[in-house]
């Protein structure tokens, strides 16, 4: 039964981000040559997958430890060439190394899925600058006024953290700002905690009191909260194709999948992040909580 697969393009990460702990965890940035790839979603094409979703975790500098630049886009186009390969989706972008010929290849590329995954972390310059994310608001801006031009039907989906060493109301409320301008499909809020091993932790003298981090907290959900799903519109009451997802040793499951403008997600239920494996495909009629206009 046809179905997706994750498909790993790289391990470990290059970038000093301070609240992070994958650097020390998995050491620099570790490409897979392009024919792995390549060849591993062949091979899962040929057993029923009409769905990838290439992983990284920074997945715009793929390639450049193998021969001095970014490859990124050149594998998604190669991707495109795949036959039975319905959908590529990936995850995760980061603002900083996100280049005009990965758009190019995602407006061209019929099979790569117009979702993207960006994360801002906070929309204050001063906090970018201390959590080491080597971007800054405006290039973060510019980066989704260009997603658009190009993939004008696209989806944003973002991630941010709320209380970081450091972040004052001002800062906080560059944040809301940019989450306003924007208009995120979806949002992935954390409140700030400390990773032993992280140079965040170490900043214990500019914590955030904890109320202080909760009560913006629930500031920020309820402007993320705002926008309308521009894609749940888009497929309201709609037919759509969906790779079936769940544990095939618990019996029958209900069939879960993800819009075209979206990344897929595992299904509710005592299975979820459980070894869940791919058991199938199928039409699907959405109905989503939002109503069209």
């Amino acid at each position: 039964m046809r179905h997706h697969a994750w498909v790993s393009i790289s391990v470990g990460c290059d970038n000093t981000c301070a609240f992070c702990i994958v650097p020390a965890l998995r050491g620099p940035e570790r490409s897979r040559t392009v024919a792995e790839v390549l060849g591993e979603v062949r091979a899962l094409v040929a057993d029923d997958v009409i769905e990838v979703t290439l992983l990284g975790q920074n997945v715009n500098s793929y390639g450049r430890d193998l021969g001095g630049r970014a490859l990124f886009a050149d594998l998604l186009r190669d991707l495109g060439d795949v036959e039975g390969l319905e959908r590529v989706r990936f995850t995760s972008p980061h603002p900083r190394d996100f280049t005009p010929d990965v758009l190019e290849a995602m407006a061209e590329t019929p099979n790569v899925m117009p979702h993207l995954h960006l994360p801002l972390q906070s929309g204050s310059d001063r906090i970018l600058r201390d959590m080491r994310r080597s971007y800054r608001r405006e290039r973060y801006l510019e980066l989704v006024d260009r997603t658009r031009e190009l993939l004008p039907d696209a989806s944003l989906t973002t991630d941010i953290i709320v209380g970081f060493p450091g972040e004052t109301e001002a800062d906080f409320l560059d944040t809301l700002a940019v989450v306003e301008q924007v208009r995120f499909d979806q949002a992935f809020t954390f409140q700030y905690s400390p990773r032993p091993g992280t140079d965040a932790a170490e900043m214990t003298d500019r914590f955030v009191d904890p109320d202080t981090v909760a009560h913006r907290y629930r500031r920020l959900e309820e402007r993320v909260r705002g926008p309308l799903d521009r894609c749940a519109r888009a497929t309201h009451r709609t037919r759509r194709r969906a790779a079936r997802r769940g544990p095939e040793s618990h019996g029958p499951r209900p069939l879960v999948g993800a819009r075209s403008c979206e990344p897929p997600r595992a299904p509710p239920g005592p299975c979820a992040g459980h070894g869940l494996r791919p058991v199938g495909n199928g039409r699907v009629r959405v109905r989503v909580g939002v109503p069209p206009r």
